[in-house]
């Protein structure tokens, strides 16, 4: 049997934080599946074997449908910005933007505005659900993509620019991403399901933000950092630690398996993987932007 790293006490393994793998300057959301997340949402990793059933539902996977569909209707809906669209919402970002432009978030703005207009193109019920989370994907798409060049240091013109491209862009594509999208969420949702159970079933983990299951793919570290570093977001039951011999120990979440973080070599050793799963006395902890 192989040896493994023994960690005295919990926080002693939450401390081994400090000399995780480096964080990735690229790394986004597209790190946790392209997954459309607010910055206030409260994301937790849930251990394996721990009501799986009843949190991998086609409701809880409907952002993970909805990225994924979003990037497969992109060839089909093409609609370009109108010329009345970004014409208002530049007249209406400037005069937000002027008024402290350093503290003006391209992206965050442009999503904040672009949503305002699901609520109009979606009826209510589940299918009302399926066609928020369609439209809120096409929004950060979009709004991704067009402020990605746009540095917080840039001018308001520049901001505006960009975030109105991108908000006009994605309102002019919403009928044809909304009616795209739902001719695939049958299939989708029961592929989405199928990886939401398989990583509440392995030693990982799934991964939730708001209930909406975050399909990380087999970068659970990466995404972890993208969410801390794009939303300030510190995900429940999740911490990074160093191991040896492929294999990891804690007193309060058993053992683990290493994994090399970001896919390659950080140095010498192994840096991996631990999850904490803490129950009953557990206290939730988020941070906001």
């Amino acid at each position: 049997m192989r040896p493994a790293v023994i960690f005295p006490t919990a926080a002693l393994a939450a401390a081994l934080c400090l000399v995780a793998a480096p964080r990735r300057a690229d790394a986004g959301i597209e790190a946790c599946g392209d997954i459309y997340v607010e910055a206030s949402a409260q994301c937790e990793l849930i251990p394996p074997g721990a009501d799986c059933d009843v949190r991998c539902t086609p409701i809880s996977v409907q952002a993970t449908c909805s990225a994924e569909l979003y990037a497969s209707c992109a060839a089909d809906c093409t609609g370009t910005a109108t010329v009345e669209c970004t014409g208002s919402c530049d007249a209406d970002c400037h005069a937000e933007c002027d008024v402290d432009p350093g503290m003006y978030e391209c992206s965050a703005e442009c999503q904040a505005g672009c949503e305002t207009d699901c609520g109009a193109s979606c009826a209510t019920g589940d299918a009302g659900a399926e066609c928020r989370a369609s439209c809120q994907s096409t929004c950060s798409g979009h709004c991704d993509a067009s402020c990605s060049g746009t540095p917080p240091s840039a001018d308001c013109d520049a901001k505006c620019q960009a975030r109105c491209e991108g908000s006009c862009t994605a309102e002019a594509n919403f009928s044809c991403q909304i009616d795209c999208q739902a001719d695939g969420y049958v299939s989708c949702t029961a592929e989405a399901q199928g990886s939401c159970m398989a990583h509440c079933d392995t030693q990982n983990g799934a991964l939730f933000c708001d209930g909406e299951y975050v399909d990380y793919g087999n970068n659970l570290d990466e995404c972890v950092m993208a969410l801390k570093d794009l939303l300030d977001i510190e995900v429940e039951g999740y911490a990074m630690a160093e191991c040896h011999d492929n294999s990891c120990e804690a007193e309060a979440g058993g053992s683990v398996g290493c994994q090399v973080a970001g896919g390659g070599s950080s140095g010498p050793g192994l840096i991996a993987l631990l999850a904490l799963f803490f129950f009953g006395a557990a206290a939730r902890r988020r941070r906001t932007r």
